[in-house]
């Protein structure tokens, strides 16, 4: 086994370093003392002396340490470290609630703290343990990091991408940026550049190979909602919408640099952190493959479907709200039925987007194809959304969902799946997969796949993704 762990052992590092094992990108960095530089192990720099190498499991934890980031490899545009998946819950909904501003200027860990139900000092020794730093490290050198991204990547000007990562004033962006990497952001623009606002950007998200991009694109497109989804010519697209901007967003893969490309128009430079957000958990682009291969292996009845399909990922959906509603509608219905049912009910709203809450309460639902108790409970789930949409621990987050009248455990269990980055979550009870365990001659009752689905933690839901394979044979 070759994943490094948060004790990130230096003779494994270093041959990473070596090697410059793209496997590794973003699991940690390398801090070199002689020249106070922090790199990715896939850096084109000549490989530093063992002895002068320190391993850090984040880029906060170097920063933290006085390295700053090199200029070649661009550590900003690592994938984000997996370190912490399927180990730590609650750091995984720290990180969500971080991206999406809990820890920006002008909020407090304390307040982060009573989103997620626990005391300042213990969120700070788990980030200390899986992260190497203290979660207001994390927050700033994320934003930091996206900030440099813009930079390299945009033409916009710096004011706004200060603002669009975060930070309250120019100041103190200038200050902090300085402070990380020791000269100001407009040291990242090429002399001669000319500043412009603009809603049209490209935008790159690096990810750990291998990537199931086929399989990702047939199963967004065999479920695209006419009017707002559609996937053509290798590409995924969509129209987005972000507070009262509606704009398109174009995704494409560039494998030969294991990155999407998104090609983002009609959205402004202040919502780009948000949309980064939703497309890194769309495509489910932090996982580690080869640690989730290495686990889910241990199943002799998974790993002829790994070997086939390997790096296979969780499709996830736009926003949360959007996969309650399309996971209601598609309750023992096919997928086609459900797809015709949400292109009609996107076409009634007619806004050009997926209906938000507001919209599904006042919808007029007849001849839509639904029944009354469905259109029932997607009311109900739109008038309580508010309530539901929190940051709650994955078994909290089940039973809420359990609460409401038509929605039983395995709507519950997939929306969840899909939506709130949980990879030790399956749709329980899922007759898919009670088929798939009987084409593979296995016992397949629902307690016979309780206990398989063990085996695979803390990485159910892609054991479960690759058993729906088995269904499909």
């Amino acid at each position: 086994m070759y994943t490094v762990d948060m004790n990130l052992q230096h003779d494994i590092c270093y041959q990473a370093l070596k090697t410059r094992d793209s496997r590794f990108d973003g699991q940690f960095f390398t801090g070199v003392s002689s020249t106070g530089i922090f790199c990715r192990p896939v850096c084109p720099a000549s490989t530093p002396k063992s002895e002068n190498c320190t391993f850090f499991p984040s880029a906060s934890a170097a920063i933290n340490a006085g390295y700053r980031p090199c200029l070649r490899c661009r550590p900003e545009s690592a994938p984000t470290s997996p370190a912490w998946m399927g180990t730590e819950a609650v750091v995984r909904r720290a990180i969500r609630l971080i991206d999406e501003g809990a820890l920006d200027e002008g909020r407090s860990l304390t307040d982060l703290c009573d989103r997620l139900g626990i005391g300042e000092r213990h969120l700070r020794r788990l980030f200390q343990q899986h992260l190497g730093a203290a979660p207001k490290q994390i927050a700033l050198t994320r934003r930091l990091m996206f900030a440099k991204r813009l930079l390299f990547q945009t033409k916009a000007p710096i004011t706004e991408i200060a603002m669009a990562s975060g930070f309250n004033s120019l100041r103190r962006f200038n200050d902090a940026y300085k402070k990380a990497f020791d000269f100001p952001p407009s040291h990242n623009r090429k002399e001669g550049d000319e500043a412009v606002s603009t809603q049209d950007v490209t935008l790159h998200f690096t990810y750990h190979p291998p990537f199931d991009w086929s399989g990702l694109l047939d199963f967004f497109g065999s479920r695209a909602i006419e009017g707002i989804e559609w996937v053509e010519n290798n590409c995924y697209a969509r129209t987005i919408k972000v507070e009262d901007a509606i704009g398109k967003v174009y995704i494409s893969n560039d494998s030969s640099k294991n990155r999407l490309v998104a090609k983002i128009s009609g959205i402004p430079i202040e919502h780009l952190r948000i949309v980064s957000r939703k497309i890194r958990r769309m495509f489910d682009l932090d996982c580690n493959p080869e640690q989730i291969a290495h686990d889910l292996s241990t199943d002799e009845a998974l790993r002829p479907f790994i070997e086939e399909t390997p790096g296979l990922r969780i499709p996830g959906t736009w926003n949360c709200f959007e996969a309650a509603i399309r996971a209601i509608i598609g309750q023992q219905i096919s997928v086609k039925g459900a797809r015709t049912i949400c292109s009609r009910l996107v076409k009634r709203a007619g806004k050009g987007v997926f209906p938000s809450p507001k919209d599904i309460i006042e919808m007029d639902f007849n001849e839509l194809g639904l029944t009354n108790k469905r259109t029932k409970t997607l009311k109900n789930v739109a008038l309580k959304w508010k309530d539901l949409n929190k940051a709650r621990s994955l078994e909290e987050n089940i039973k809420e969902l359990c609460k409401l009248e038509g929605i039983g455990p395995w709507t519950a269990h997939y929306i969840v799946m899909r939506s709130l980055w949980e990879p030790d979550v399956y749709p329980v009870d899922d007759l898919g997969l009670i088929r798939g365990l009987e084409n593979l001659g296995l016992p397949a009752t629902k307690k016979d796949l309780a206990e398989r689905a063990e085996t695979w933690r803390p990485w159910t839901a892609y054991g479960a993704l690759y058993l729906w394979k088995a269904h499909q044979v």
